[in-house]
């Protein structure tokens, strides 16, 4: 078998030497070293079918990172994939990941991914035995690194989150994970969810009618051919003489 496989991996290299000449753009130059394939910094939007089908059999780790990649069609072929990389790219929440059973290194460093919640139940789904995850550098990864306003709190309650729905990790973002870490996910981790408001939720709340006037007034004593009332200045022609009157306290002329 080790022979069949050095074989197929000689022709592979004698191949791609020709590739530059045959690819209308000159992009497709791939390395490829027991079992590692790397094809790192061509720009490319999609995975190349060519990549695909001389490598899909034989590679056990593949490097597309510092392209352009906006979905990883084509993936699923690399039924043998133990580790992957996909740094620097485009991807963005509706990427859509394919079944990899053997998957245990997952790099998605530096992308477009800003839907955590999403995206940990996708890996879940699709990866099982997933070990090692980093998502530095996504939106969906509060640090300093994808915002100035996160802060390690933020951050942590990042990894109780994902430590919850991915129990199996040992590694999270190039860090290693601890027991206690993982207790706590198991007692908190299910709060930790971030909700994303909705985008009514977001715009500004209708303004309230005006208030109708109130005047304790009669009407046709505060309107006046179509004016507000305005109030007066006078002498009053009456003056109350009550016993318990406040003009009482007052001394008049005649009184002096």
């Amino acid at each position: 078998m080790a022979d069949q496989l050095n074989k197929v991996e000689n022709n592979l290299i004698s191949r791609t030497d020709n590739y530059n000449e045959t690819s209308p753009n000159g992009n497709y130059n791939p390395t490829f070293a027991d079992g590692q394939l790397s094809f790192i910094g061509h720009d490319v939007e999609t995975i190349p079918q060519e990549l695909i089908q001389d490598y899909c059999n034989i590679t056990k780790r593949l490097d597309l990172s510092f392209n352009r990649l906006m979905s990883v069609a084509g993936l699923e072929h690399f039924k043998f994939l133990k580790e992957l990389i996909l740094d620097n790219n485009e991807l963005s929440d509706d990427v859509t990941f394919p079944y990899l059973k053997e998957l245990h290194t997952l790099t998605l460093n530096k992308n477009s991914l800003t839907n955590l919640n999403s995206l940990i139940e996708k890996l879940a789904q699709k990866f099982p035995n997933l070990t090692y995850l980093s998502l530095l550098g996504n939106q969906a990864c509060p640090n300093q690194l994808s915002s100035s306003e996160k802060d390690d709190e933020d951050y942590q309650r990042y990894r109780y989150y994902v430590l919850f729905k991915l129990p199996k990790l040992k590694f999270l973002d190039s860090t290693q994970v601890q027991a206690s870490e993982v207790a706590e996910a198991k007692r908190i981790g299910p709060f930790m969810v971030v909700v994303r408001p909705k985008d009514s939720d977001s715009e500004e709340a209708p303004s309230l009618p005006e208030s109708p006037k109130y005047s304790p007034l009669p009407a046709d004593l505060t309107q006046e051919e179509g004016k507000d009332h305005q109030g007066t200045f006078g002498k009053s022609k009456y003056m109350y003489y009550g016993r318990h009157s406040e003009g009482n306290r007052f001394i008049r002329n005649k009184d002096l």
